[in-house]
C-alpha cells in the first residue's frame, strides 16, 4: 500500500472513530468542541469466556459507569470481525474506552465509589485485564 493512501486511510479511521463515540448522557461537551484528551481503553478477558451471562454482567457493569460524572464518554465493545492480520489482537472478549478531559478527571474516576464498587462487584468475571491510557498528541 502506498504512503499517501495509508495515510488516508489512518487519517479517515482516525475521524470515523472519533464521531462515532457515544456521549455519556451526564456529561457535555469540551467548552472548545475539541474532543476530550485522555484516551482509558480497557481489554477483558473472561475467566469463564463460554457464559453469556458472565459476559452480559461485565457489559452492563462497565454501562453503570457512566453515572460517574468525569466520564465524557464511554463505549463498550465486543471484538470485531475484521480481517486477521498479525497486528490485530481480538483475543479478549470485552473493551471499554473512555474519555475524558483531564489526567485529573481520569484520577478521580479511579477513586470514585462507583468504580471501586464495580471492581468488587465484577472482578470475578475476569481472568486478564489490560489498559492502554493515552492523552492527546501536541
Amino acid at each position: 500500500m502506498d504512503k499517501q493512501r495509508r495515510s488516508l486511510l489512518v487519517a479517515t479511521g482516525a475521524l470515523g472513530a472519533a464521531t462515532v463515540l457515544p456521549a455519556s448522557a451526564n456529561n457535555t461537551s469540551c467548552d472548545s468542541g475539541a474532543l476530550p484528551s485522555v484516551v482509558h481503553m480497557v481489554y477483558f478477558w473472561l475467566r469463564n469466556p463460554s457464559s453469556e451471562s458472565d459476559r452480559d454482567k461485565l457489559i452492563s457493569g462497565l454501562r453503570s459507569l457512566t453515572a460517574i460524572p468525569e466520564i465524557a464518554s464511554l463505549h463498550v465493545g465486543l471484538p470485531a470481525s475484521t480481517l486477521k492480520r498479525d497486528v490485530i489482537d481480538n483475543s479478549f472478549h470485552v473493551s471499554e474506552l473512555m474519555m475524558f478531559h483531564s489526567v485529573a478527571d481520569q484520577d478521580t474516576y479511579q477513586n470514585h465509589p462507583l468504580h471501586v464498587k464495580f471492581v468488587e462487584e465484577h472482578a470475578h468475571l475476569w481472568d486478564k485485564v489490560v489498559v492502554h491510557d493515552s492523552i492527546s498528541a501536541p
